[in-house]
């Protein structure tokens, strides 16, 4: 996933900023500490600059919090993280008191921290934005770790940003060396930039070099499968494909079959490789070709990366959910359930005529490429009242 770490000043708004937004923020409750929910599989974090400075106690703050708690503070956003808890009052916060929550643990022992919660990103260990970098380089988020990297440091061509998908960094890949192996038969085949003395940096077709080897390796496991017709029907039975909900789940009546079949064990055997060097990106289905086999389960584990098997950990599945269900009733619900049908018609009215409006003002800022101030939002409001006032008098008359 690709974001671009928020900035104070005015700049540039697309629509797809304004619906990535949105879909962050929708998966989250705007009112109420998500510290009674416990460990919380996905949500947006903040972090305080102005009540947690050091980065000796990094801590971060549920949606809530940055609201209501932390208004007028310097906050800056983290994006979504897994399995957080919110910190806002506890010890690190010192005398500071959590005004929606205050019973709460003095320590929240689960939660990962990392260079984020201080306000730095990548390999580089630099702040987002950068004053001293001059280049407007893509940030993009490891699916593992949860760091920001730019993406001329993942070792690797980054996919088109319309394009991309899950990454796992190289150190991650590496803390997990099994996925490796499925890198080599689902991720986007690699690019490896690699530079050389007194030349430019060259960009070198890991797949096209692998060529001669894979065509190699065909002609044994051909081989393999002529000696061995019951190998041959097991390895057609694991190709690639995305697999069903119930296999996701291992349902009962498949358990049998999961527990006696290794289907990385399956991959391996085809002696397919990759080189390990720089990030992957993956289809957003890779996580339903992992073999969740007991063995696999317990690599996963001790590799600490147990969640890729969730289906529902995905940044994705997170946007999907706040869209599809926000927390609470609905703004237009809850402001025109009091109201007869005339004062919801009205209502229903101006709100279209305004998104309308909005819409309208964003497409023609990104079309002439002008940058998006506060006077110009206010210029469009005080035109959005006048046209009211208008329509109000002409009703009058």
């Amino acid at each position: 996933m690709a974001e671009h770490k928020g900035e104070s000043e005015p700049h540039d708004v697309s629509e797809e900023d304004l619906e990535t937004a949105l879909c962050v923020l929708a998966g989250s409750d705007p009112e109420n500490c998500s510290y009674s929910r416990g460990y919380v599989k996905r949500q947006a974090v903040f972090a305080c600059n102005t009540c947690t400075p050091s980065a000796a106690e990094p801590a971060g703050i549920c949606l809530a919090c940055a609201n209501k708690c932390h208004d007028g503070h310097d906050i800056f956003e983290l994006y979504t993280k897994r399995n957080f808890r919110c910190d806002c009052g506890n010890s690190k916060f010192g005398d500071f008191q959590c005004q929606l929550m205050s019973a709460k643990d003095e320590e929240n022992v689960r939660n990962q921290y990392n260079h984020n919660f201080s306000g730095f990103y990548c390999t580089c260990d630099r702040p987002y934005p950068d004053a001293d970098d001059q280049v407007n380089d893509e940030m993009i988020q490891c699916v593992v770790c949860e760091d920001w990297f730019h993406s001329g440091h993942l070792g690797c061509s980054a996919v088109e940003p319309e394009e991309l998908q899950e990454m796992v960094c190289e150190a991650c890949m590496n803390k997990a060396p099994i996925l490796w192996t499925y890198a080599a038969h689902f991720a986007v085949p690699p690019v490896i930039s690699v530079g050389h003395p007194e030349e430019e940096e060259v960009e070198v077709d890991v797949e096209e070099q692998g060529d001669k080897e894979e065509s190699r390796q065909s002609e044994e496991e051909a081989t393999t499968s002529v000696e061995d017709p019951k190998q041959e029907e097991a390895l057609n039975q694991g190709s690639p494909g995305k697999r069903t909900h119930e296999q996701m789940a291992g349902s009962p009546g498949k358990a049998t079959t999961k527990s006696e079949t290794c289907r990385l064990k399956k991959l391996q055997d085809q002696g397919r490789e990759r080189l390990r060097q720089g990030a992957v990106f993956w289809p957003y289905s890779w996580r339903s070709e992992l073999c969740t086999c007991t063995s696999c389960k317990r690599a996963y584990v001790a590799a600490e990366v147990q969640f890729l098997m969730d289906q529902f950990d995905t940044i994705l599945a997170y946007e999907n959910k706040g869209l599809d269900e926000p927390f609470g009733q609905h703004p237009l619900m809850a402001l025109t359930s009091s109201m007869d049908r005339v004062q919801q018609l009205e209502i229903i009215y101006g709100l279209n005529e305004m998104t309308t409006s909005i819409t309208a003002f964003l497409h023609q800022c990104v079309a002439d490429g002008k940058t998006l101030t506060v006077e110009a939002v206010h210029q469009l409001f005080d035109e959005l009242r006048a046209r009211k006032k208008r329509r109000t008098d002409a009703g009058y008359q």
